[in-house]
């Protein structure tokens, strides 16, 4: 492919970088040393998490005694339901076997239940079990897209799908939205004209990670539209569905009549119920030949975790009260972040309408070096704050470069404090544009 030739070229100069610049005794030393491995092109371009990848410097700062507010990763510091607590408590077994490799029986029968509360009609044969809603787009990439074909996605988007069509062999496509419009869908146009004899599908996450935009009814059906259209994929991640923040109705892939049978839907039980460690997600469809391919990669990695499927299928009987208070302490905090951000002089976020994110304009030259200093060189009164640079929620140069991903994931004196950091930091930031 010819993605991997130019990635071959800037692997080629990037050893050439690194040779002309060791210093001469050690030079000498290097051309003498055996030659190492080289390793895969595939781990070569694999994008860094813009969410994890400065981790150290938050850990370093940790180290020196700061307090770093984590804005940057969608860890809920909410309670994991009373329930699955308990359930993963009283475990009454001799042997922590194998489950099947699509999923206990049970849990997928009560998800089927789950979905019908969102008019979501599908049967126990179309739920697997995944290891967490990354698995599930993993195997679907790998289920459906043979080396070299596209995806389009609209960015930016959640980092990782980059890395697992990567792992897939496949591309991503991407068309830019705009903070302008809040994110919302580009004109269907832009994706005709990014239609080839290799697009397979189209990607998109509703309501949206990185941004938390909330696609409309229309949006979907224009979605609809061109997939039936060009005969492709609509893989959609929906694992935030329960935050959706306008009094709109929720739509799912699933809801768009004529085509059941090339929707691919991806959930997790992560987010929602505030389990992000159990690692237990789903893949639904309703095309019979594409879950046989499913079934191969979970066969091949055996079985999801147990401990984690026997959390999730209590978590689905989480009492709704539980629920209703989780929801509104996201609208709260939501409306407690936008408005705090705006308040700063030279920022700006849109008002999210839905999961808990959101994707802010900073007045600085440089956000991903901005997030570095902020953790590197900067504290006040002894914290600082940890965000992810948007632009690696970008594939187009350039873009996102002035932008941040926050995730409204703590409390509100938490939030309160890293606002105020923030303000600070932009004040004392030598790459300040305002």
């Amino acid at each position: 492919m010819a993605v991997f030739h130019d990635l071959q070229k800037k692997k080629e100069s990037a050893s050439s970088f690194f040779f002309n610049f060791v210093p001469l005794k050690r030079k000498k030393q290097y051309i003498h040393t055996q030659k190492m491995p080289e390793i895969s092109l595939r781990g070569a371009i694999m994008p860094a998490s813009p969410i994890r990848k400065l981790v150290p410097l938050a850990n370093a700062a940790k180290a020196r005694g700061v307090k770093v507010y984590h804005l940057n990763i969608g860890q809920p510091d909410l309670p994991t339901p009373p329930n699955a607590l308990e359930a993963l408590r009283h475990i009454d077994r001799k042997v922590l076997e194998y489950s099947p490799s699509e999923g206990l029986l049970s849990l997928r029968e009560k998800l089927v239940t789950y979905y019908r509360r969102f008019n979501i009609n599908v049967d126990v044969n179309d739920i697997i079990i995944t290891s967490g809603g990354s698995e599930a787009v993993l195997f679907a990439f790998m289920a459906c897209l043979d080396p070299g074909d596209e995806i389009i996605v609209p960015e930016p988007a959640y980092a990782n799908y980059m890395a697992f069509a990567i792992s897939a062999g496949a591309t991503i496509k991407t068309i830019p939205s705009s903070i302008e419009t809040g994110f919302s869908l580009p004109p269907i146009s832009e994706f005709e004209k990014l239609i080839t004899d290799r697009t397979k599908g189209i990607l998109i996450c509703n309501p949206n990670n990185p941004t938390g935009y909330l696609y409309t009814q229309k949006e979907m059906e224009q979605l609809r539209d061109i997939v039936k259209k060009h005969n492709l994929f609509l893989f959609s991640d929906e694992v935030y569905r329960e935050f959706c923040y306008t009094g709109a109705p929720y739509i799912s892939a699933f809801h768009l009549s004529g085509i059941e049978n090339q929707v691919v839907l991806v959930d997790s039980f992560s987010k929602r119920y505030s389990e992000c460690g159990i690692r237990v997600g789903a893949l639904v469809t309703k095309h019979e030949q594409l879950k046989k391919n499913v079934i191969k990669f979970c066969q091949a990695r055996l079985s999801p975790p147990l401990l984690g499927q026997i959390v999730a299928e209590a978590s689905i009987s989480t009492p709704p009260e539980y629920m209703l208070d989780i929801y509104n302490e996201y609208v709260e905090r939501r409306k407690f972040l936008v408005d705090s951000i705006n308040k700063i002089p030279g920022c700006y976020t849109p008002i999210p309408m839905g999961a808990f994110y959101t994707v802010a304009k900073l007045p600085v030259d440089d956000a991903d070096l901005f997030c570095q200093w902020c953790l590197s060189e900067f504290e006040y009164e002894g914290q600082t704050v940890f965000m992810a640079p948007a632009s690696g929620f970008y594939t187009t140069p350039g873009l996102g470069r002035n932008e941040v991903r926050l995730a409204y994931v703590l409390k509100k004196d938490d939030l309160a404090a890293a606002m105020k950091i923030l303000e600070k930091a932009l004040e004392a930031y030598p790459g300040r544009t305002l």
